[in-house]
């Protein structure tokens, strides 16, 4: 057996959703795990079926939005030789495949109508039918399913059958996004950059500069764990350095001179350099919100040099050249929006 996965952290919202999946694990009941994605639904799934009874009999996972609607009732409930055309043998499903253990459903609300009616009776009888077969199959599944969706919305807009939702929420798991794990982030960062430094076989992981775990912890972090698991990995691959504390965190990896700029209409215009080491866009601002024309006028350039420090690699000469300005006037623009104040900050912490 594989050790179980770690689940890191110890906001009091992250330890409560832990907790009553931990109490849950016991019963044999279905779970429903709700949660952003990124957020970990996978490794609720996982603790739910090594605490239980069943820990000793197989974890099948099937995400059922990466299936055409056409497949889905083959792959949950399998099929006899000729079922349809490609059938050359007789397969079984997932549930069979899970049989004396667990079954994990990810993005369970985007079942078709009728494999949501399918799956109800599973549910409610422990018995399915094969594709092609009359004759009904027993089976004993604990079922785990997770979904980033509001069930109780969909049923009301009848995407989602009422008495389904009903059978499967015996007990609901709700993870909470990282943003609102603050306290977790530093862990969660040291934890990945700690493996990913064992990978890239360096000596030690020498840590972060403080900006640099400033904008780690200050980021909203959309993709949750997924996200700052990548984003921590990738900064530590391109960091290459073993000797110094990582400084640089790449966000976006799609952040690059030669990006393309976004398509007209759509407000996102970006900071673009081209080769000639000019700026050609510039980034969009909400100008109906505007309401303090100084301030927005400064915030709008002090965002226009970030893009371009970032852009030239913190070269000053090159980024005075993309902007059209000499260097001291780059210096002097700097020095206003205390940026040489940060960049001496970061210099001290190397």
């Amino acid at each position: 057996m594989q050790a179980p996965a770690q689940l890191i952290g110890s906001s009091s919202s992250f330890l409560d959703a832990v907790e009553r999946a931990s109490a849950a694990a016991a019963l044999n009941r279905p779970v429903l795990v709700i949660g952003e994605r990124g957020t970990g639904k996978e490794l609720i799934a996982e603790r739910l079926h090594r605490l239980s009874p069943r820990w000793g009999g197989p974890l099948i996972s099937l995400n059922c939005a990466a299936l055409p609607e056409n497949l889905i009732d083959a792959e949950l409930f399998g099929y006899e030789s000729g079922a349809f055309t490609g059938a050359q043998k007789a397969r079984s499903g997932r549930f069979e495949d899970a049989d004396g253990g667990t079954l994990f459903l990810d993005e369970i609300a985007t079942l078709s109508a009728a494999a949501q009616e399918r799956l109800l009776r599973v549910v409610e009888y422990g018995e399915l039918t094969r594709i092609g077969s009359s004759k009904p199959v027993r089976v004993d599944v604990r079922l785990v399913g997770a979904t980033n969706e509001d069930l109780p919305r969909l049923v009301d807009k009848g995407r989602f059958r009422a008495d389904l939702l009903d059978r499967l929420s015996f007990e609901v798991v709700t993870l909470p996004p990282l943003r609102e794990r603050a306290e977790d982030i530093a862990a969660l960062s040291e934890h990945f950059a700690r493996r990913m430094a064992a990978e890239l076989g360096w000596r030690r992981f020498p840590g972060f500069t403080r900006s640099a775990q400033a904008l780690i912890e200050g980021h909203d972090w959309p993709g949750n764990v997924r996200e700052l698991k990548n984003v921590i990995e990738r900064s530590l691959y391109r960091w290459a350095d073993d000797e110094t504390p990582v400084g640089r965190i790449i966000l976006d990896p799609f952040e690059s001179p030669w990006r393309p700029a976004s398509l007209p209409g759509t407000g996102q215009a970006v900071v673009k350099i081209d080769p000639t080491g000019q700026a050609s866009a510039m980034p969009a601002m909400d100008h109906a919100s505007i309401a303090d024309l100084r301030a927005a006028v400064m915030r709008y350039e002090r965002d226009v040099l970030l893009a371009a420090l970032e852009r030239c690699r913190h070269n000053q000469r090159k980024t005075a050249t993309a902007l059209a300005l000499s260097y001291d006037q780059l210096r002097h623009c700097m020095k206003r929006h205390n940026l040489l104040a940060n960049e001496i900050e970061a210099k001290a912490e190397k």
